[in-house]
């Protein structure tokens, strides 16, 4: 397959999903309509290199993965991060629920190290679906190893839809109270029409403010982007023989930092155009994952697979919707933070953004509905996907029992 024959296909589904989810008002997620696309593309004439053949591969992908979680740290001040306490607690209570869920199923219809190779993959990332695929291969446990990657896959088919219904009820919610002038914007957030809005005049930052705005060039932006991330990804490998601590989390910390400082401005790949891009390659990347699962596969592990995703979803839903009463945050809300951990970003982001545009087209409601709903998303989606499946996944590997013999 040539390359640009390639990216015809894959641009082309990822439009196929953009047509759906407006025609639909965002009930049914792009991202679940090219994921099914794409598996039934692999399943037939797809290579399955095909994102790679499209000039996208792996190193591509995880090159902008940096850049993106960075730029992600500019939208969240530290005082956002301590504001956002109640949706950290509510992220981690989703994951206590679905450990909960999942070791009570696997006590019933299956065994410990089902338990242990599926908790990881449910909390999110493709990191720890990576390790625990890998522990299982060595410890014998074939099915287990390809089972690992099959629920990472596949967890995103529960996690779309219920997240797009979850926010268009709270998004009706919230604009039923602002249209009757009941709304009252959560503590310390700026209103709409308070927000700096993205500007190619806008100055250099704090720590660049002696030089001219004019040579806060595109190249400058991706300059300091490049600086933070590899800052990062520094740290990160200087601190291995001591703790592991994944990079993308420490390029979302220094993004935080970096902007606070006045070293980075807010959105800075939004503003050195470079933001759409971005993320059309790292969703691109996330479904590349989905060469690995064949028919045959999906028809030996999807008994397991459903009973368990299910079961997943209930005990989050329950212990996310008694944290969320607790806090005074709505059923919906929460369910939503909770639903985070089945793809992060940036699925939370896109769902978000499609679920806020299906409900209005007016630009403060907009605003309104996006400073709601969009910190709680992200900062869920960070903290279940990008730190604590990775810590989950490394401590529980080394639980897996070997195979006999």
């Amino acid at each position: 397959m040539s390359q640009m024959f390639a990216l015809l296909l894959i641009t082309g589904i990822l439009y196929i999903g953009d047509v759906v989810s407006v025609k639909t008002r965002a009930w049914i997620p792009s991202v679940f309509v090219c994921a099914v696309l794409f598996l039934l593309g692999y399943w037939s004439f797809f290579p399955k290199d095909i994102i790679s053949i499209a000039g996208i591969p792996t190193v591509v992908a995880v090159l902008l993965m940096y850049l993106l979680i960075t730029n992600m740290g500019t939208l969240l001040s530290v005082p956002e991060l301590l504001r956002q306490w109640k949706t950290i607690v509510i992220s981690l209570s989703g994951i206590a629920g679905i450990v909960a869920a999942v070791c009570v199923a696997c006590l019933l219809f299956f065994d410990t190290n089902t338990a242990i190779v599926t908790i990881p993959p449910l909390v999110g990332g493709i990191v720890s679906a990576l390790i625990m695929s890998k522990g299982a291969a060595s410890a014998g446990l074939v099915d287990l190893s390809v089972f690992a990657i099959l629920i990472y896959v596949m967890q995103g088919f529960a996690g779309y839809p219920l997240t797009a219904i979850m926010l268009q009820r709270e998004g009706r919610r919230v604009l039923y109270q602002y249209r009757r002038g009941e709304w009252q914007p959560d503590a310390d957030v700026p209103l709409p029409d308070e927000r700096v809005q993205i500007s190619a005049d806008e100055p250099m930052p704090h720590l660049f403010s002696a030089f001219p705005a004019r040579y806060n060039t595109s190249y400058f932006k991706f300059f300091r982007l490049a600086v933070v991330s590899c800052c990062a990804w520094a740290v990160s490998g200087w601190l291995a023989p001591v703790m592991s601590i994944s990079p993308f989390v420490l390029c979302l910390l220094f993004g935080v930092i970096a902007t606070s400082l006045g070293f980075l401005e807010k959105q800075p790949l939004q503003k050195a155009n470079g933001f759409g891009f971005a993320v059309m390659a790292l969703m691109l990347f996330i479904f590349d994952t989905l060469n690995r699962a064949t028919p045959e596969m999906l028809l030996r592990l999807l008994f397991p697979m459903v009973v368990l995703i299910a079961t997943a979803v209930v005990g989050m839903f329950i212990v996310s919707w008694l944290a969320g009463r607790a806090f005074g945050v709505s059923t919906e809300m929460a369910f939503a933070i909770s639903l985070t951990a089945m793809y992060g970003f940036p699925a939370d982001y896109i769902i978000t953004n499609e679920a806020v545009t299906a409900l209005t087209q007016d630009e403060k409601e907009r605003e309104v509905l996006m400073q709601h709903m969009l910190a709680p998303m992200l900062v869920g989606g960070f903290v279940s996907v990008t730190l604590v499946s990775v810590v989950l996944a490394g401590i529980m590997v080394g639980y897996l029992t070997p195979l006999a013999g």
